[in-house]
């Protein structure tokens, strides 16, 4: 069967064609079936950077790319991959934050034979309960990784919750799939697990780690709530105490705990940096590493539409529109048969897709009287309200904190996540700001975006390994005057 949100599933189809993939239930006019033209922008530039892509990460990885294995009764089918019947929620919830619905051994792709076991580690595909923006019970997926590695710091085995970037909102884009298949690739989707590097490099330091794929994205039940402030951070705490209650692992509650996101993941890092406090006290936080957060997605708005990355303004959307069906009177009035169309074929891609699909688009041509998103939000109030409440840095993290930005960076707006550190800052933080200065690799490319991502990870690593040791860090909020 093909996904579709609240567990209202449709037959799949005799034929090969992918069927109509609706939004949820509350948002009718968003469940247009894509026209012809809704994939458009195959033309050979684009599908050759997109092959490149790929060969790249191929060639790093070693693997080859894992076709979608055969649908049985009850399974949900996106894009063409099979999504396993573990990512379908059962319909009752534990009543606790973080508690294990379900777990299983999780094969990695990227696996070797070594004296103390598998490296660079034994995986568990897990399931559990959560808590969504709306106050309501969510369950998400994510994966635990016991390390082969020894812990070489002091103190007991620390434990490191990855916030992927952004994956897609299709359920194939996963990153706890991503693990066992880092190349996911037919002719309607292109995922690829790039998450699996720095994964891979924590596990190489001996630190247990465990990834959330986020509410809706894995789990079948409903849509991924793209850079939603509340359900990011929710889920990230959440999947501490997950790997906590999992048995037979090396991790105690004397582990201490860290955090690691960049794009996506660092706005959703961020988000569970200054949320612990309040909503995961029985979590405390040696250090968190967020690189790129899109912190101000009013100003994020702006850098992503028109980008090669153009999609995820369509996935914001998409999210947003589930959590609050009051927008929907918006989306009636402004979004036109196109824009419709193109929010209803996003909802299930991965980043891969999107770029073939929608890079370089432009929201005007999905409004009915040609206006940006950006332009709507500074008209209608009811946006304003629902970005402002999105904002992060209105409360105050407790505990160390890297933030790194490239000041080229054009798809996550450097100024907006300099401005975070200054609004943490100011409030008595412990941060570490980071700016990275490189070359303008070109506007609205992803490559600005991407470039520090790489360039910091192995110092954004041994930060975050530091205070797990038990170092102490030391702020520089008082050269923020002096750090573009």
């Amino acid at each position: 069967m093909e996904r579709r949100p609240h567990n209202t599933h449709q037959p799949r189809p005799v034929s090969g064609r992918r069927p109509e993939r609706a939004l949820p239930s509350a948002n009718p006019g968003i469940s247009t079936r894509p026209g012809p033209s809704s994939r458009p922008g195959l033309a050979a530039r684009n599908r050759g950077r997109l092959l490149a892509t790929a060969l790249a990460v191929l060639a790093c990885l070693s693997v080859q790319a894992i076709p979608a294995a055969a649908a049985g009764a009850g399974d949900v089918v996106s894009r063409g991959v099979t999504i396993p019947a573990f990512y379908t929620p059962p319909a009752n919830l534990p009543a606790a934050n973080g508690a294990l619905i379900r777990s299983e051994p999780l094969p990695l792709a990227l696996s070797l034979p070594g004296l103390d076991g598998p490296l660079p580690g034994t995986a568990t595909r897990l399931m559990y309960k959560s808590t969504d923006s709306n106050g309501r019970p969510v369950a998400v997926t994510g994966a635990y990784i016991e390390p082969s590695a020894r812990w070489k710091g002091d103190g007991p085995r620390p434990l490191v919750a990855v916030a992927p970037g952004t994956m897609g909102q299709g359920d194939q884009c996963a990153a706890s799939m991503g693990l066992e298949h880092p190349i996911s690739l037919n002719d309607e989707t292109v995922s690829v697990g790039y998450e699996d590097l720095s994964i891979y490099r924590l596990l190489a330091s001996g630190v247990a780690v465990v990834v959330t794929d986020y509410v809706g994205l894995g789990a079948t039940d409903r849509l991924h709530t793209y850079v939603d402030r509340l359900d990011g951070g929710h889920a990230l705490l959440d999947a501490v105490r997950a790997a906590r209650a999992l048995a037979g692992t090396s991790v105690t509650s004397a582990s201490p705990v860290g955090l690691f996101g960049y794009s996506q993941g660092g706005g959703a890092s961020a988000s569970a940096a200054e949320l612990q406090p309040s909503y995961a006290p029985d979590i405390t936080l040696a250090g968190t590493y967020s690189g790129a957060p899109p912190a101000n997605l009013t100003e994020v708005i702006k850098g992503i539409d028109g980008s090669a990355l153009a999609g995820a303004l369509g996935w914001s959307l998409n999210g947003f529109l589930q959590s609050d069906p009051d927008l929907q009177g918006f989306a009636d009035a402004h979004i036109n048969a196109a824009g419709k169309a193109a929010l209803n074929d996003l909802s299930t891609m991965c980043v891969g897709d999107a770029i073939l699909g929608y890079a370089f688009k432009k929201s005007t041509s999905w409004t009915t009287d040609g206006r940006s998103v950006s332009d709507l939000v500074a008209s209608t109030p009811a946006l304003q309200a629902t970005l402002a409440d999105q904002r992060i840095g209105n409360l105050k993290p407790t505990s160390p904190v890297r933030l790194v930005t490239g000041v080229q960076d054009d798809i996550v707006p450097h100024a907006q996540a300099r401005q975070l550190a200054v609004d943490w800052c100011r409030k008595g933080a412990d941060i570490t700001y980071d700016a990275i200065v490189l070359p303008n690799l070109g506007d609205g490319l992803l490559l600005n975006h991407v470039a520090p991502l790489l360039t910091d990870q192995g110092d954004a690593i041994s930060w975050l390994t530091d205070r797990l040791s038990g170092r102490r860090a030391t702020s520089n909020c008082w050269t923020m005057p002096l750090q573009p």
